[in-house]
């Protein structure tokens, strides 16, 4: 892979990066709706149904948020490993789950070209761990992009010790070519953000149990009182209450009990219509706290 022609690519046009995303999800077709602006997109699908819930998604992320800058026809939705085999940028994006990432990460290595990158969206995993599964440190990383993709402009890149230079100037032009802000960080638990980030959500989970305060009155006072966008409880829906229990998990934080029990419950947040709040039809705000 680092041979002679390795570095001549090395400055190749971010235009020439195909992009071959694994994953249907939130995150997937973000990043998918997100490089259609500037180039074609295959994303692969486990089921017919994923893709069918792929493609809707995309049609709305490609009209609504991205108006007329990303066009759903470039992004062409597989279900078969090797059709990704033609691209040169491959981006993991499945569910939190070290099994599910190793899994479909070895079949990416399976069916990509040698000079291809592969890369992995997880917040919160090792990098090391996963580059054994891909099977090639130097042309892997982790490429952690934020919710909502088409919007928040950090990428957090993670690199494994053994990455290439190549690997680590591609990414970052990529993610410069896509118009986000891409920052190296140490391959620790939660990285940067959610290292940080966490903690604080759960101790508003904790603060809101211990205190019988409604979610709405502790999102009010760190909206209004910190100038932040939106409160911690209603950004732990945003995120997905499954998704804050991996991460915490993950990164060793004190996951709180209340939380856990909505995860048992199937009350993940916004996306299934309920997790400390309950959500209308449309799914556009809190209705009533839990």
């Amino acid at each position: 892979m680092v041979g002679d022609r390795s570095i001549r690519e090395q400055d190749r046009p971010v235009a020439s990066e195909r992009l071959g995303i694994a994953g249907a999800g939130v995150i997937a077709c973000g990043l998918a709706a997100t490089a259609a602006r500037a180039g074609e997109v295959v994303l692969w699908a486990r089921s017919a149904r994923s893709a069918d819930r792929a493609k809707t998604r995309l049609e709305k992320l490609c009209a609504k948020e991205l108006e007329a800058q990303a066009a759903p026809e470039k992004i062409e939705i597989v279900s078969d490993f090797d059709a990704l085999s033609g691209t040169s940028f491959l981006v993991e994006a499945v569910v939190e789950d070290h099994r599910s990432k190793a899994e479909v990460l070895s079949e990416l290595a399976r069916c990509a070209r040698d000079d291809a990158v592969i890369s992995t969206t997880t917040s919160s995993l090792s990098i090391a761990e996963l580059a054994r599964a891909a099977g090639a440190p130097e042309r892997f990383l982790g490429l952690h992009v934020f919710n909502p993709v088409t919007k928040m402009k950090l990428v957090e890149l993670v690199f494994p010790p053994q990455a290439a230079p190549e690997t680590r100037s591609r990414a970052t032009a990529l993610c410069e070519a896509l118009g986000k802000t891409p920052v190296e960080v140490p391959d620790m638990p939660g990285f940067v953000v959610n290292r940080l980030l966490f903690p604080y959500l759960f101790n508003a989970v904790e603060l809101m149990s211990e205190t019988g305060m409604a979610p709405e009155d502790i999102d009010r006072c760190m909206t209004l009182g910190a100038g932040l966008p939106m409160g911690p409880i209603a950004l732990l829906d945003f995120v997905g209450l499954d998704v804050a229990e991996a991460i915490g998990d993950a990164i060793g934080a004190s996951v709180p009990a209340a939380l856990r029990a909505l995860v048992a419950s199937g009350d993940l947040g916004r996306k299934c219509g309920r997790g400390f709040y309950t959500y209308g039809a449309a799914n556009r705000g809190p209705l009533s706290g839990t």
